[in-house]
């Protein structure tokens, strides 16, 4: 999806960043998430492509795993600051799933 920023700053320090959060339907047809990824948006003009590591929370016991599944109610984020952010995700138990690409054009 084509997406048109303009940013001005004095110094890199908190630079923007895209944050994907993808969802698919499941075996029974729930919204569930298929996975997370963070980016920073690079700053030097030109046509710049990135691979985004995408993940997935995972319930920590397998009681969690069963009720989860017959719900329908997986694991996600109530809030995207935290794929964002690293801090407070060294406790967070996730799953790798796949990559996405990315491709910026800054001038």
């Amino acid at each position: 999806f084509p997406i048109d920023i303009t940013f001005k700053s004095t110094n890199p320090f908190g630079w923007p960043q895209i944050v994907l959060s993808v969802y698919g339907p499941d075996f029974f047809g729930h919204d569930v998430v298929r996975g997370y990824g963070a980016v920073h948006v690079p700053f030097v003009p030109g046509r710049h492509k990135r691979t985004i590591a995408m993940f997935v929370p995972e319930s920590t016991s397998r009681l969690q795993q069963l009720t989860s599944w017959f719900t329908g109610r997986r694991p996600e984020f109530t809030d995207p600051k935290v794929v964002a952010q690293g801090e407070g995700r060294e406790v967070t138990r996730v799953r790798s799933q796949g990559f996405v690409t990315v491709s910026f054009n800054v001038m």
